[in-house]
């Protein structure tokens, strides 16, 4: 016996007896960040200003800590876009200081992509340009027979 198979157009019939309504999705978007070794992925949607990152709140961080990482934040709220919106960043690899950077950068870009603010960026990039692009530098390799990278043996003439 073959099954009874509905057709896209009784589907849509039965929805709309039925009275169903989707619900509107709120808009999420998703930026990363580098630096060095470290990672950091942001989340934002719509909330009520809540910041997070690697499921801690932004209040457990150090002040200094905690200053870098709202910087894009202040910068936004400077040119009057509200902070009503919800942050949560995922930060993997590199040291404390690589991570901060990494999850700043990703925040910012996260904020001018929900934003789609051309004056937000104007003004990233007039007070930091590593708010929105990624600093590149990384540590150099050890050369072989070399303590450091740049340090050559050193030479006895006796």
């Amino acid at each position: 016996m073959k099954k009874n198979k509905k057709t896209t157009k009784e589907k849509k019939e039965t929805k709309e007896e039925t009275g169903e309504k989707k619900e509107k999705k709120k808009t999420r978007i998703v930026a990363t960040g580098k630096r060095k070794t470290a990672i950091a992925r942001a989340v934002i949607r719509e909330g009520k200003g809540i910041i997070k990152i690697n499921s801690r709140p932004l209040s457990s961080f150090s002040f200094l800590k905690r200053l870098a990482i709202e910087e894009p934040l202040r910068i936004a709220s400077e040119i009057g876009i509200s902070p009503s919106f919800d942050i949560e960043v995922n930060v993997r690899g590199g040291g404390q200081e690589s991570q901060i950077e990494a999850s700043r950068l990703a925040i910012a870009r996260a904020l001018l992509a929900f934003t789609r603010s051309l004056e937000l960026k104007k003004a990233f990039l007039q007070y930091d340009r590593f708010l929105l692009v990624a600093d590149v530098r990384r540590k150099e390799a050890y050369k072989p027979c070399d303590s450091k990278a740049r340090a050559a043996r050193q030479k006895s003439y006796r």
